[in-house]
């Protein structure tokens, strides 16, 4: 072998010394560019190496990724993303909730809630509601003069022109009182058709029906659901209108069978969703296939409604919208033909409306309602000579039913603010549709639990009974909520949501000519998924130990300071959707195979709701905070609610799906639980927390002053036991004070404590009693009626010897 020492003198001999240095120097340089050139052939290699690593990886997940129809590709650029998206980032901020999102009621407003729907709900007795099955034509002709029914119709028009706020407040009040009242003002003020008349409607369409429903001319009604399709606006099976041109004239012709259409028998005008197709290519490029709004008169030729469903008790009409043949001109299509094929867009940025505050706003009422009354009958009524308000079976349903109340009411104040802020996010009005229903379910049968037999028997005297049977049609009604639970919210919140998930989709739907942009974009933005959970897994690590110490070391009474109470569950939301953020990620792990792990996505959504709700409850506390009491009531909702999110996290982790649920399991526990049931801080309320909290509820407080605010007070002397059981308490509670006073110090009352008391008793006597009548049907009613049973009973007497024990054996 050759060394460089032995060479460089003999070459330095021959040539001299500068012809050495320049050999010396041209082999150097050779060498140097032969080594660039290795290094950037091994670079290039690497390059290539990669890009086919990501050629193959964007092809595998094309491969397993399902192609996304024309609709869901509509879908996934309707409506809005906001404070949903900032969960899926696992960071939200609550300062940015409270400063963007501000719920307020104008003079205006507020007039109408104090003034009209008080003059409604005075003229609607709610037992006769139920048992006619409809208003009276007095109470229709008021709905109509005080234009309830277009409330959200502009001025401009004869409408109110009233925020989405106000109309949420008119609904939960109405619901207070009458159930179907609050389904009935409902429908025209979400979908309508008129706020998509006032969006998309022609200018010879708006001049027509605007007035006409904003004065409840015409009763509106929408009609989308069918026997095979749900409220489903993606399939609309056995809905279908073809284009044709009839003497000159361009439109189609429809066939559709709907059903389950609130306002149907006695509407005016129908917003019918239909499925278009154009087979001849009559649009020519002027609109286009797919689902399409036309607007039908009850008179239009081959339309037939009126005939009714009868929704379990329920007295507001509900019904079918059907018709075979049916000729529709294009000047009915709503927007006109320009506007074929656009109306999954308008559906899905109304939808909010509907969902998200419609809905949400009945459950409110009932726990206004609830909160009021039953707090109240739960003093008024005694047994064994103690108010029922002091047994813990009572008080646990009370203190949950106060915290569950304050989260519904505490999620409404956000979602009407985020809809008056013109955003229309799909994904947080399904959390409302489906979280506040169920929990304004629970409301109700805890009030039934507590009310016991005074709800069962209806009359005049029940408050509970016909909202307990409406209850389970909000729950169906606008998509289930088993399904909206188990598919929708997280279904769209993934792609929809997620700060990378749209654009990496968009590249695996790109053809194949396209694929070297596609595997750009996918690349990119799969890089960005994965430093997100990546980010997500230190943020759940960091949060989740600062947690469990927080939990760990805070004081049971910590919450009686406000600013203490807001930065420790602030802190615990933060790391809950750390924990989700992480856990959105791994779901990715299952491709297009998530869409049908539908209890995956069910304990997800349970755990973004809880999430989102926290946050709300958090603003409201910030909004309202000073009335006393609030921090007991919000710190017992609080620790429900991050107790709801932990144990559907961990459910999720122990159960997560999949060829590589495995491992995702695991990167979930090491991130969520890393120490096991050590980082679960989380639980429920102390026994102490809810006898406090059911102490406010069944006693005079501000908490029950804020609850009472947007319910139904009949007048003096009329007849309205809410009113009478609110109006009951505070003498209730001072004879029971009195009374205690009395036992402690064994002394006889004075004239004056004695006339409470005996005052007290006689309003308790009378607060307790239930309706009884003398027949319960018209049958029952006649002349001469006698019970079948009673029938049976006399006959089988006849034909004994001996009639009556008294008689003679």
């Amino acid at each position: 072998m050759l060394s460089t020492k032995g060479i460089i003198p003999q070459v330095a001999v021959r040539g001299g010394g500068a012809r050495s240095l320049s050999v010396l120097a041209s082999s150097s340089q050779l060498t140097g560019a032969r080594s660039q050139q290795h290094q950037l052939q091994q670079t290039r290699t690497f390059i290539g190496l990669i890009d086919a690593v990501d050629k193959r990886v964007y092809r595998w997940a094309k491969g397993i990724m399902p192609p996304i129809s024309k609709t869901e590709q509509i879908a996934l650029g309707c409506g809005t993303v906001g404070f949903d998206r900032d969960i899926f980032t696992g960071s939200p901020s609550l300062q940015k909730l409270i400063d963007t999102y501000q719920p307020k009621l104008s003079a205006e407003e507020q007039a109408f809630l104090n003034e009209k729907v008080d003059g409604l709900c005075a003229l609607l007795n709610d037992h006769e509601v139920s048992v006619n099955k409809d208003f009276s034509k007095e109470a229709w002709d008021y709905m109509r003069d005080e234009r309830f029914l277009g409330m959200k119709i502009p001025k401009e028009w004869g409408g109110l022109g009233f925020s989405t706020h106000a109309v949420s407040s008119v609904l939960a009040k109405l619901a207070t009182h009458c159930f179907d009242a609050n389904a009935t003002v409902a429908v025209p003020n979400s979908l309508g058709p008129g706020e998509l008349l006032v969006r998309y409607g022609t200018p010879a369409q708006k001049e027509y029906f605007l007035p006409r429903l904003a004065d409840g001319t015409l009763i509106p009604c929408f009609g989308l659901t069918g026997p095979h399709s749900g409220s489903d606006a993606t399939s609309l099976i056995g809905s279908d209108c073809v284009v044709e041109e009839r003497n000159g004239e361009l439109g189609v012709m429809a066939t559709f069978k709907k059903r389950y259409i609130t306002l149907a028998p006695v509407a005016g005008v129908v917003g019918l969703g239909l499925n278009l197709s154009d087979p001849n290519g009559l649009l020519k490029g002027n609109g286009g296939e797919g689902f399409t709004v036309a607007l039908l008169e009850r008179d239009h030729p081959g339309l037939r409604m009126g005939d009714r469903h009868i929704p379990l008790s329920a007295a507001f009409m509900n019904g079918t919208v059907e018709g075979e043949g049916v000729w529709i001109p294009m000047s009915m299509i709503l927007g006109g033909q320009e506007r074929c094929g656009f109306g999954w867009n308008m559906f899905v940025e109304c939808l909010a409306e509907g969902r998200g505050v419609s809905l949400p706003a009945g459950s409110i009422g009932a726990a206004r309602a609830v909160a009021s009354a039953v707090g109240a009958y739960s003093r008024v009524r005694k047994q064994f000579r103690v108010p029922i308000a002091e047994f813990g079976g009572i008080q646990e349903a009370m203190a949950h039913s106060g915290s569950d109340g304050l989260i519904t009411i505490a999620g409404g104040d956000v979602m009407n603010a985020i809809v008056d802020n013109h955003e229309a996010p799909m994904v947080i009005s399904s959390i409302m549709k489906q979280n506040c229903t169920e929990r304004g379910r629970r409301i109700i049968e805890r009030g039934m639990d507590i009310a016991a037999g005074s709800a069962i028997c209806l009359g005049d005297k029940n408050y509970l009974g016909n909202a307990y049977m409406s209850m389970p049609i909000a729950i169906t009604v606008e998509g289930a909520n088993i399904m909206t639970r188990s598919f929708q919210v997280i279904g769209q919140g993934l792609t929809r949501c997620h700060p990378h998930m749209v654009d990496l989709m968009m590249a695996l739907q790109l053809p194949a000519s396209e694929e070297k942009k596609g595997v750009r974009i996918f690349t990119q933005q799969f890089h960005k998924i994965v430093g997100h959970g990546v980010s997500n897994l230190g943020y759940s690590l960091s949060r989740g130990m600062g947690a469990t110490v927080d939990t760990k070391l805070r004081s049971k009474k910590a919450y009686r300071n406000g600013d203490k109470l807001l930065e420790y569950h602030e802190k615990q939301l933060l790391r809950l959707s750390a924990n989700f953020a992480l856990t959105a990620d791994l779901c990715f792990s299952l491709g297009g195979r998530l869409k049908f792990e539908e209890l995956l996505m069910g304990r997800l959504t349970d755990a973004m709701g809880a999430i989102f709700l926290g946050y709300a409850t958090l603003h409201h506390y910030q909004r309202r905070r000073g009335i006393k009491g609030l921090e007991a009531v919000t710190e017992h909702a609080m620790l429900r609610l991050e107790a709801e999110a932990q144990d559907s996290l961990k459910a999720a982790s122990d159960n997560f799906p999949g060829p590589l649920g495995g491992l995702a399991s695991t990167v979930m526990k090491v991130g969520c639980f890393p120490l096991g049931n050590l980082p679960r801080p989380y639980r429920q309320p102390s026994d102490e927390l809810t006898k406090e909290v059911s102490t406010l509820m069944t006693t005079p407080s501000e908490i029950r002053d804020m609850f009472e605010e947007n319910v139904y007070i009949a007048p003096e002397g009329a007849m309205h036991q809410i009113s009478d059981l609110i109006r009951a308490l505070p003498l209730c509670v001072e004879a029971d004070k009195i009374a205690t006073s009395l036992r402690r110090d064994k002394r006889q009352p004075s004239s004056h404590e004695a006339d409470i008391i005996a005052r007290a008793d006689a309003v308790r006597d009378a607060l307790i009693q239930v309706d009884v009548f003398k027949h319960a049907t018209a049958a029952e009613a006649e002349p001469g009626y006698v019970r079948p049973a009673l029938l049976g009973t006399e006959e089988r007497l006849a034909a004994l010897n001996r009639k009556r024990f008294e008689e003679a054996a």
